[in-house]
């Protein structure tokens, strides 16, 4: 048995949660800026998604809803996850991102994970507070991985890591395997192999004899 831990945005998907909220109101490419600022290592994770969640200050809660809904899976995720999942697998998706966008699109796709560590934007009177919570604000995905393997009962170096931006190089640096999604170039160095496709990553998971070879 082994764990393969996935990042969200820009990995499982190509739907950037921040972007779809800002566009609920108005400021969707300040928040594309920050998150590419982000993702190269430009500016600290934490400091970026701080800066994302105050743009998001006064949005409506419904408001909120309705762009969760608009996430969804990259093509080919839900199958890679799914065969994953019926290989005794143990899948996890670990994301600076929240979880209910992360929900919606799994339900959109009928397929679920064993587990997902993620963030959340607190509310309060029905509106986005501009704040942000959760284990991935400030703790970094590294240790998340850690906790999973001690959890699952493997060692660490037998997991296998699936990221593109800088705040998943804490996971792709200490997972057994470590797979670029389309990486940034600061984070293209710490990957053992790079794809750009959900089929790619499957013959990743094949040569690895983790998956069986179709």
């Amino acid at each position: 048995m082994t764990v393969v831990a996935f990042d969200f945005d820009g990995t499982l998907s190509d739907s950037e949660m921040t972007v779809l909220l800002g566009d609920r109101c108005g400021v969707a490419d300040d928040m594309a800026e920050i998150t590419e600022r982000a993702m190269n290592d430009e500016i600290g994770y934490a400091e970026s998604l701080r800066e994302r969640a105050a743009l998001l200050e006064g949005l409506p809660e419904d408001e909120a809803h309705t762009a969760f809904a608009e996430v969804e899976l990259r093509p080919g995720a839900a199958d890679l996850i799914a065969d994953l999942n019926d290989a005794g697998v143990t899948t996890a998706i670990l994301t600076g991102g929240f979880e209910r966008g992360v929900v919606a699109a799994l339900e959109g796709e009928d397929v679920s994970v064993d587990h997902v560590v993620s963030n959340r934007l607190p509310v309060a009177g029905g509106q986005l507070m501009g704040d942000v919570a959760g284990p991935l604000v400030e703790g970094t995905k590294d240790d998340a991985l850690d906790d999973l393997a001690d959890e699952v009962g493997v060692p660490t170096s037998d997991t296998v890591a699936v990221g593109d931006g800088a705040n998943d190089l804490p996971m792709l640096e200490v997972a057994g395997l470590s797979i670029g999604f389309d990486p940034k170039p600061a984070v293209e160095p710490a990957c053992d192999v790079v794809v750009t496709s959900m089929a790619a990553a499957r013959e990743v998971f094949a040569k690895r004899a983790i998956l069986e070879t179709v």
